[in-house]
């Protein structure tokens, strides 16, 4: 066999000659099912325990009798304390394997989902929402890492759309819960729903192979894999910069459209959560949309597509006046900030190698949220200044151009082949 450079990679990859038939690559069967579903409901679940405060900062603020804006600092530290999470479970996950650590992760958790709803005080609710940032930040990279490793190359921009909307599904799920929840249930009875289910996620993690293209490119030690995490700090450093535009991009539009709803256009409980209903049936949409457009386009194409309309959908998202020019807005908003999220699973997997895979994309990603996580403070201290709709339009404007710029910089490496990165 000889070596033929990977084209804009600086790997090699190993080319068969005809005495060396090929291995069958990924094959899409129950076992890349399961492991695709897993990942999802496991991300959804994070995604529903994190949305349901933002839905509920108001009641939340008043029972620990704090300020509004003190209250959004829970948020802040939910995504302070993500990388966190990645840096420990992902390392795991490239020692020992994807499944295992994966199932340990949905445990922990689910059981600080649990305890935030029984915390007692504002300083108690804050120390979940920090060790439950630690397991949210640990989820995304091993479900990824693992999805991406099952499936055939030619599937991975449509099943990453389909994975990663397990995030707007969790929202989603979220504001139902939170348009039918009845009136006399407490704002802690939502951080108990999303536990159970999970259970569920689990099981289905038990019956998954392990990763054959991690058992291929497992490091026999620790010392081995910390020097391929550093081997790759330049690629580490541009991921990074890449996920802060990202999750500036998505909690910009996200984390305070329901506060400004209900602030700016004194909307009820109901209509709050019928709008956002509307715009994360718009956000699951643009995910899967976009992910397929990404196997024929390219990523970074398909990425700057989205974040052009989604530019272009920020008068009616931030300055409509009426419910249903709002919804419209937040649904065309959420479709195309989204759409441009679908391709990341597939994007940051493939430009990472195959030795720190379950590492390198999660810890990039949270380290991105953690350099993004102040953003929903500093909008309300902004929108204090020059009203929500302001505030939010010119946020997500930068947001978007520099977002275009970083990634039509940046590599791609399309359909990549995984198991064939050199160890």
């Amino acid at each position: 066999m000889e070596e033929v450079p990977n084209a804009g990679s600086g790997q090699s990859l190993v080319k068969q000659g005809s005495d060396s038939p090929a291995s069958p690559g990924p094959q899409w069967n129950s076992d890349a099912f399961n492991a695709v579903t897993a990942s999802f409901l496991g991300w959804a679940f994070d995604a529903f325990d994190f949305f349901v405060l933002v839905f509920v900062l108001s009641k939340a603020a008043k029972e620990f009798e704090v300020s509004l804006e003190k209250m959004t600092l829970a948020i802040t530290a939910t995504l302070a304390f993500r990388p966190i999470g990645a840096l420990l479970f992902g390392s795991l996950a490239d020692r020992y394997g994807r499944r295992v650590p994966m199932m340990w992760n949905l445990v922990f958790f689910s059981v600080m989902e649990v305890f935030s709803g029984l915390a007692p005080s504002f300083t108690s609710f804050m120390i979940c929402r920090c060790l439950f940032g630690v397991g949210m930040g640990g989820e995304w990279g091993l479900g990824a890492a693992l999805s991406m490793e099952k499936v055939p190359p030619r599937m991975r921009g449509i099943v990453s759309g389909f994975l990663q909307q397990g995030y707007p599904f969790g929202y989603l799920l979220a504001a139902c819960c939170f348009r039918l929840m009845p009136l006399e249930w407490s704002w802690r009875s939502l951080f108990f729903m999303g536990a159970v289910p999970t259970v569920f996620a689990i099981f289905l993690l038990y019956r998954v192979k392990e990763s054959a293209v991690w058992q291929g490119s497992r490091r026999e030690s620790w010392a081995n894999l910390v020097r391929a995490m550093l081997k790759n700090w330049r690629m580490f450093l541009y991921l990074t910069l890449l996920m802060t535009l990202m999750n500036f991009a998505s909690h910009g539009t996200q984390d305070l459209y329901p506060t400004f709803l209900e602030k700016e256009h004194y909307l009820a409980r109901n209509k709050v959560a019928n709008l956002a209903i509307i715009y994360n049936i718009g956000a699951l949409c643009g995910g899967v949309v976009f992910g397929f457009l990404s196997d024929r386009c390219g990523r970074r194409r398909s990425m700057v597509l989205a974040f052009i309309f989604a530019a272009a959908m920020i008068p009616v998202w931030a300055f409509g006046q009426t419910t249903a020019i709002l919804a419209m807005g937040g649904f065309g908003m959420q479709f195309m900030v989204q759409g441009s999220w679908g391709v990341i699973p597939a994007h940051i997997n493939e430009l990472s190698p195959d030795q720190v895979r379950g590492f390198l994309p999660g810890f990039a990603y949270q380290c991105g949220v953690l350099l993004a996580a102040n953003s929903a403070h500093f909008q309300s201290q902004l929108a204090g200044r020059m009203g929500y709709p302001a505030a939010m339009g010119i946020m997500a404007l930068a947001v978007f151009g520099v977002g275009i710029v970083v990634i039509m910089c940046g590599p791609e490496q399309r359909a990549a082949e995984f198991g064939k990165s050199p160890i």
